[in-house]
């Protein structure tokens, strides 16, 4: 007798570019950073290049592999504070996500946040959101040695709500946080506010121009049936 999961153990979601539509304001803040500093970049590489990555990894990439890590926290601490007053007045969820976030809650599938940010933006973001009281458990760049690609932060995600990866669905946008949710063994979900479409889905289970074309009935569709 073959049967389906009923619905996934657990859903989890990036926050830039999936909780939030910020990766605009991400880049442009990297714009500004790069021209004060008069160091040169492709303005067209420049998203593939930067979202979806961790500050301390970008510090490195444009200022030198010898920045010190006390450098390092201090200008994403200035970097970010700058987004946080910018970003304030747009923080809103992407259509179609509130949706899908009372859907989960109702049925009483566990959510969490794995996000590359910072814990002071993942926070200003949530409870901006209003959605403080629906994740389980909320894992920021600051709590893991590796950023995305490598999963370490949905091993620990997954770790914290007592479920097994191969029964969560992950959402990202972006190439390396597809990669991550991936190389976790997870079922991935790509949703396409960042990066087009027929480029992620390649790399995904699933490829949705929108959180409008989702629903909890589409993610248990993910999983192959199991035998009893």
């Amino acid at each position: 007798m073959q049967t389906r999961l009923e619905f996934p153990a657990a859903v989890i979601f990036d926050m830039d570019g999936v909780l939030v539509d910020s990766n605009p304001y991400h880049l442009e803040k990297w714009i500004d950073f790069l021209n004060e500093r008069q160091i040169p970049f492709d303005r067209e590489k420049l998203p593939k290049l930067i979202l979806g990555k961790r500050n301390d990894t970008l510090f490195r990439h444009f200022l030198g592999p010898d920045l010190t890590r006390g450098e390092s926290k201090r200008l994403s601490e200035e970097i970010e504070a700058v987004f946080r007053k910018v970003f304030k007045a747009h923080a809103k969820p992407l259509p179609g996500l509130d949706r899908l976030i009372q859907e989960c809650h109702a049925a009483g599938v566990p959510m969490a946040v794995a996000s590359s940010a910072m814990k002071k933006n993942v926070d200003f973001v949530v409870d901006a959101l209003g959605y403080h009281d629906y994740f389980r458990s909320v894992v920021t760049g600051d709590e893991v040695t590796h950023p995305k690609p490598d999963p370490e932060i949905y091993l620990k995600t997954a770790q914290r709500l007592e479920v097994d990866p191969a029964q969560a669905v992950a959402f990202e946008d972006s190439y390396v946080g597809v990669g991550a949710a991936k190389n976790a063994g997870m079922k991935c979900v790509a949703v396409a506010s960042t990066f087009p479409i027929e480029e992620l889905r390649p790399l995904a289970d699933l490829a949705i121009p929108s959180f409008e074309a989702v629903n909890l009935e589409k993610l248990q569709e993910l999983f192959s049936p199991v035998s009893n």
